[in-house]
């Protein structure tokens, strides 16, 4: 049975430490830094399985244009421990913490083609999107990163809103699709857009990989093709009112989900 609970003492930076080290093998945050922060406005949650930390989720606070926010750092689960829902429910006990401490919007990066955590992210958790970083991070050597910009989709997570509340789901039929899958000479999946002159439709939708990390591994100079493709389309979309509120998942591959920002729910319960 996985136990959630809030993080608070030196003893448990340390297991988050060790668990950071075991999941990216990068030199972990300093636990002077996590100690300090849950001090101060952020919060840490574990998922432990017995004694042994197999998850957790790192946040602190932010403050952008007078507004205070949860900056969701960090989520990171053991590999013997995946796909067993455990991202969600930290993510939701980090929620529930942050609400009772006065947040009403948490915020994350993720990259936009790691589908899996795009899934949780918007499918799941109704997080939406219309924040693209252009690579946000440099150069990281890490293994998930290695090798590509590190551009980032930046989740807003109204806590409080109807649309997290009650679990609205977008009115999205029919979307306009803006990209076609082809495959390549290697049978790997290569997009091609569609060129549109502007947006204005109720919803559009855009092909990406299901296993982007597999892809990368197979052809990394089709995997930089996807990721500088696919960021264009991005920031135009977002440019023009719309912003990410799901992945669905389909046979051969994934696609995104875009609403018009202002047909969301995004008042407070």
């Amino acid at each position: 049975m996985i136990l959630i609970k809030e993080l608070t003492t030196i003893e448990e930076m340390e297991l988050v430490q060790q668990l950071e080290y075991k999941v990216w093998g990068i030199s972990p945050i300093p636990t002077h830094q996590t100690f300090t922060a849950v001090k101060n406005g952020g919060i840490i949650v574990g998922a432990f399985d017995a004694e042994q930390l197999v998850g957790f989720s790192y946040g602190f606070a932010g403050m952008k244009n007078g507004k205070s926010y949860l900056c969701s750092h960090m989520l990171g689960i053991d590999d013997a421990y995946r796909s067993q829902q455990i991202g969600e429910r930290l993510k939701l006990v980090q929620r529930d913490i942050a609400i009772q401490k006065g947040y009403d919007l948490m915020t994350w990066t993720y990259d936009p083609l790691e589908t899996r955590n795009g899934f949780l992210n918007l499918s799941k958790l109704n997080g939406i999107c219309d924040t693209y970083i252009e690579n946000c991070y440099g150069e990281m050597q890490d293994g998930f990163n290695k090798g590509l910009p590190t551009d980032r989709f930046e989740v807003h997570w109204h806590l409080t809103s109807n649309y997290v509340v009650n679990k609205h789901q977008p009115l999205a039929q029919e979307p306009i699709s803006l990209g076609d899958i082809i495959t390549d000479e290697q049978g790997l999946p290569a997009i091609q857009l569609i060129a549109l002159g502007h947006y204005d439709a109720q919803s559009y939708s855009l092909p990406v990989p299901q296993d982007f990390q597999k892809l990368k591994g197979q052809n990394n100079t089709l995997a930089m093709h996807w990721r500088l493709t696919t960021r264009k389309i991005f920031q135009k979309l977002f440019a023009a009112g719309y912003v990410a509120v799901r992945i669905e998942k389909l046979s051969q591959w994934n696609q995104y989900i875009f609403v018009q920002k202002a047909t969301l729910a995004l008042e407070e319960a």
